[in-house]
């Protein structure tokens, strides 16, 4: 059972003397950190046996997506300096702690600690439940001057002091509080630990009433004391991979488009120690997507193109040789993008730099990736290589997997045809169905499908026509940026541009997760409806496909590189009348039309068709048999990764379209 309240990372303590001076600082590179009640049953946040009564403290946790937060305490004054802590399990220990102190705090008067002259005690907090979310809930609600009770607020009425009852030294029967009701029905209190006492109006047959629902209480009282997850759900394959990972293993997945690829990296990542992980992708897009650098920036040998003794000169450097000793996990998202010989260049420089014989010069490998989307980007007269192809590929690897459940999609045609064209094969079923989704009508809203296309020329050609063609003044939005010498590399990197230019039917889509309940997500489609006036920038106001409306303000990107974290301060929006199939890699649309004409890699209509959600969502404006294609070298690959999987017993859900 995962109760959270241990932390592994590394904490710098500062202690301040009675005038509030700072004094002694004392630094511990490997801390554990536990929180958990004493012989007195007070919550104690304990760092390496040393215990904080947690009472009168304060927490900082703007960081702690990078895994830093602070914790204050005014008695004694001391501030607790956390970092390099696992970004995940962070979130979750701060969680825990904040709740647990507010709904369990327990402080015991000094009287009973002079009568308590037992032993010393630390006995670990129970897991977070859904119960203690709930009670935190309710403390915070009647915390608050301006909470309205709950029944007020069904009325959307304010809190009356006549809505609680106090709470007085003699119980009166129940006659008595229905001589006193107003509306003559009786009333009995209820006595609920640490809330006022409050009036509840029973009806004319309540035990009735009560044997009828007590079934759904029951159910409520098991969901209740239910332990939270707080690190997210994980499905079965995943959990797999998750704890193959964690035994220090070199671990390769992959799995078709929307099987969870890239949600599994980032639960990962976020379990990591920051100082001593490297999440790295081969392009600049999948990389910020997942919070990390470019393979090639990490490795410090520019394109790979040199020499090797060239390559391994350059990762000598001493800014770039101490990332790659200071490195024990790496981490490469689509993987597929890197061709073999700069996957074998990387593995000697490794090594060399590192003084390490071992595969990779001792890093631990996490790789990710599906070989039957995007290939490597080679020079039109050099051959392409896979990294699967690579001399150290099979050295490297000590186990893969393959994702089988597809999250993207519901539909099981949809996911049938998927796998098909995946696969390079292009039935007369399939063709037909593709081409009857040409007919569709996914306009909504006065939203229109984004346009995949397959070159980037095609991309700005159709956005800058379409914003011609609509009348109405330009609204101009220039980007913040904290680094300005980075500014061309967040341009190809990030998702949001440096200047970005609107007008009211401008088609638009979202660049990044706002609200996932509303559908506020990464990929999502809308239109710009207006821009509100009472701001001096004019924000823009957007009407999105899943219903919300909503002014969308400035949010914070992130531009990591080996020497510092640059950001972007920028609206979340870009144009979408058309974008390119590269740039689509690991976004779900909810509407789009592809051209396939003019496809020219393999996997590229593969990439384009799996953005879709659903059929319905999509439009195929061309196709033939001869736009679906695959590498007949990667089949093969699959083909004997899964029969490997299956004498393993690793093999996941067999799908219905079967490699061959």
């Amino acid at each position: 059972m995962e109760c959270y309240s241990v932390l592994d990372c590394s904490v710098d303590v500062e202690n301040f003397n009675s005038q509030g001076a700072s004094g002694k600082r004392v630094n511990h590179k490997r801390a554990c950190i536990q929180l958990g009640r004493d012989q007195h049953n007070d919550l104690v946040f304990r760092l390496n046996n040393t215990p904080y009564t947690l009472k009168d403290f304060k927490v900082l946790d703007k960081f702690k997506q990078e895994g830093k937060a602070t914790v204050i305490f005014q008695k004694p004054r001391v501030n607790i300096m956390i970092s390099n802590a696992p970004p995940n399990a962070l979130v979750a220990f701060l969680k825990l702690v904040r709740v647990k102190s507010k709904i369990q705090p327990t402080f015991a008067t000094d009287r009973a600690k002079l009568h308590n002259t037992g032993s010393k005690v630390f006995e670990e907090i129970s897991p977070l439940t859904v119960q203690d979310v709930k009670k935190y809930k309710d403390v915070a609600c009647l915390k608050s001057p301006h909470t309205p009770h709950q029944g007020a607020a069904a009325k959307g009425g304010k809190l009356k002091m006549t809505d609680i009852t106090p709470v007085r030294s003699k119980k009166r029967s129940l006659e008595a509080s229905a001589s006193e009701s107003s509306s003559g029905k009786p009333c009995k209190r209820l006595n609920m630990s640490g809330r006022p006492q409050v009036l509840v109006k029973l009806g004319k047959s309540p035990l009735q009433k009560a044997s009828s629902s007590m079934k759904e209480m029951l159910k409520a009282g098991h969901e209740d004391n239910k332990t939270l997850n707080l690190l997210g759900k994980l499905t079965t394959e995943q959990t797999t991979v998750f704890d193959a990972i964690k035994k220090g293993l070199n671990v390769f997945f992959t799995g078709s488009a929307g099987t969870g690829k890239s949600y599994l990296l980032k639960k990962i990542i976020g379990t990591l120690s920051p100082d001593s992980t490297v999440a790295s992708a081969s392009t600049g897009v999948a990389a910020s997507q997942i919070g990390g650098v470019t393979l090639h920036s990490f490795a410090g040998i520019g394109n790979g193109e040199g020499s090797l003794e060239r390559c391994i000169q350059l990762a000598s450097r001493p800014s770039v040789s101490r990332n790659w000793k200071r490195c024990e996990i790496l981490i490469i998202d689509e993987i597929s993008m890197v061709d073999a010989e700069f996957f074998d260049k990387l593995e000697e420089v490794a090594r060399h730099v590192r003084k390490n014989d071992r595969p990779f010069g001792g890093i631990q490998l996490v790789l990710c990736g599906d070989f039957l989307q995007l290939p490597p980007v080679t020079k039109k007269d050099k051959e392409k290589k896979f990294c699967f192809q690579s001399k150290q590929w099979s050295l490297c690897i000590n186990v893969s997997f393959e994702l089988t459940q597809v999250k993207r999609q519901n539909d099981q045609d949809f996911i049938k045809i998927l796998q098909y064209v995946r696969l390079g094969r292009c039935p007369d079923e399939v063709l037909d169905t593709l081409v009857q989704t040409k007919h569709n009508q996914i306009e909504s809203n006065n939203i229109v499908a984004t346009r995949l296309c397959t070159h980037r020329e095609s991309v700005e050609e159709i956005n800058i026509s379409k914003m011609k063609e609509i009348k109405g003044q330009n609204i101009v939005f220039y980007a913040k940026d904290s680094h300005p010498e980075y500014t061309e590399a967040m341009e190809k990197s990030l998702q949001t541009p440096r200047k970005l230019v609107l007008k009211v039917g401008a088609q638009v889509m979202l660049t990044k997760n706002l609200d996932l309940s509303k559908g506020l997500v990464n990929g999502a489609r809308g239109v710009v409806v207006k821009f509100t006036a009472d701001s001096s920038e004019g924000l823009p106001e957007v009407q999105f496909v899943s219903g919300a409306r909503c002014v969308i303000k400035q949010e914070k990107f992130l531009f990591k590189t080996q020497v510092t974290t640059a950001t972007r301060f920028q609206i979340p929006l870009k144009l979408a009348w058309a974008i390119s199939i590269h740039k689509s890699q690991g976004l779900t649309l909810d509407c789009c039309e592809v051209s396939l004409s003019r496809v020219f890699e393999h996997g590229q209509a593969y990439v384009a068709l799996s953005r879709a959600k659903s059929l319905e969502g999509l439009r195929v404006l061309d196709v033939t048999k001869s736009c679906i294609k695959a590498n007949r070298t990667v089949l093969q690959f699959y083909i004997k990764l899964r029969r490997d999987l299956r004498i393993q017993g690793l093999a996941g859900v067999e799908n219905e379209v079967q490699y061959r």
